[in-house]
């Protein structure tokens, strides 16, 4: 059965480019991004792990650790880890699973059969620190990913967690925010002090409580 929004995730052990890993271990007390690739050597790929590494600095601010995952063997990934650095300019500075066994795939369904029944899809997974899945994204073998987005709604999750807010379309951090339905103006009044814009009953604007 699939994984939905809210379950907790599957553990796993299995062989990466850093050696065994255990994943609720080596996950700890982080968010942790998980992402999926269609195999190495791939054109796409490539550029998409270079740019998650060029991002690192973005995700240790909110407490997130990524790893990728592709149904190849430890030697092709660290083969494939050379020409990304070399290709990329950067260091890879995360784990890559070696799923050749598709443990890990099968697990959290990366693999669509109708898609492609021998490789992932770019799946990506955002899982809080207590397990729990918060995001999936899917995109075809053929797109790669926008990483921006994936940090604003990493973004948007943290902010949400803390305060009874949602986050409008194209929110970006630092934009006003929205009220959640289940409090009334009155009390949303006495709860964000920087003022409620009431454009409808059921549509109150704020500006973002933790900036």
């Amino acid at each position: 059965m699939a994984l939905q929004l809210g379950d907790t995730v599957p553990n796993f052990t299995q062989k990466s480019s850093e050696g065994d890993i255990s994943f609720y271990d080596w996950a700890g007390d982080s968010w942790v991004i998980l992402f999926s690739h269609p195999a190495d050597y791939t054109p796409v790929c490539t550029t998409e792990l270079g740019e998650v590494a060029k991002l690192k600095p973005e995700f240790d601010k909110r407490n997130v650790k990524a790893i990728a995952l592709s149904v190849d063997d430890v030697e092709s990934h660290k083969g494939w880890i050379g020409d990304i650095e070399e290709t990329q300019s950067t260091t890879l500075n995360y784990p890559i699973l070696a799923d050749d066994d598709k443990k890990v795939a099968d697990l959290y369904g990366m693999i669509h059969p109708n898609a492609n029944a021998k490789v992932t899809v770019r799946a990506v997974f955002v899982i809080d620190p207590s397990r729990k899945l918060r995001l999936t994204l899917t995109y075809p073998p053929s797109a790669g990913r926008n990483f921006d987005e994936i940090l604003r709604v990493i973004d948007s999750l943290q902010l949400t967690d803390n305060y009874s807010v949602a986050t409008p379309a194209n929110w970006q951090d630092g934009d006003d925010v929205v009220v959640v339905p289940t409090i009334s103006t009155e009390e949303a009044k006495q709860k964000f002090p920087k003022g409620v814009t009431e454009v409808k009953p059921y549509l109150r604007t704020t500006p973002q409580p933790n900036k």
